[in-house]
């Protein structure tokens, strides 16, 4: 019997470990929602809009919203760009747990794909909620300010990252660690 190659059995072995794990998967990416609302509650209750915080010489917690999307691309475009933004998140956060529940290939992808689920349904539900999104984090230079930015944000921007990284090959350890326990 001649074993199959390492390049043809590794997805297999790797997709069977992340769809067992789907449900979980799935809370955390609810869990990573609910933490997002949740701050951006606190900021909407306790701070008033347009108002912010010096934390640091760097950093100040604000109440902004955005109607548009990263770094307020779209904000002026007169109300069309909630609706198509609103429907672009959730067809990419449906799209990833179809993806999750077949299977990825690592670990690293997995981590993604959560946190791009968590985080474009925290700006979806702002957007059906109030019709734009709280964003509270601006950092800056004496005066030059990052656009203002939230939790989502980050996991958005943090799991592109972890998606640009997994495409490298980084996670290849753990795609053979699954390969192996699953023979």
């Amino acid at each position: 019997m001649t074993a199959e190659p390492a390049g043809l059995a590794e997805p297999h072995a790797a997709k069977v470990a992340s769809h067992g794990r789907w449900w979980l998967l799935m809370g955390v990416a609810a869990s990573l929602l609910v933490l997002d609302q949740g701050v951006k509650w606190m900021v909407a209750t306790n701070l008033p809009l347009g108002d912010g915080i010096a934390v640091t010489a760097w950093f100040n917690l604000v109440h902004a919203l955005n109607p548009g999307a990263s770094f307020s691309f779209l904000a002026d475009a007169g109300g069309w760009q909630r609706h198509a933004l609103t429907a672009f998140g959730i067809t990419v956060s449906v799209a990833l747990a179809v993806l999750l529940r077949r299977g990825v290939r690592s670990r690293l992808e997995t981590a993604a794909y959560v946190g791009l689920i968590g985080g474009a349904l925290g700006n979806v539900a702002d957007r059906l909620r109030i019709g734009a999104v709280v964003d509270y984090l601006d950092l800056h230079w004496r005066d030059m300010h990052w656009p203002a930015f939230n939790l989502a944000d980050i996991f958005i921007v943090g799991s592109a990252a972890l998606l640009v990284l997994a495409s490298f090959g980084v996670g290849a350890a753990t795609r053979g660690d699954v390969r192996e326990h699953a023979t």
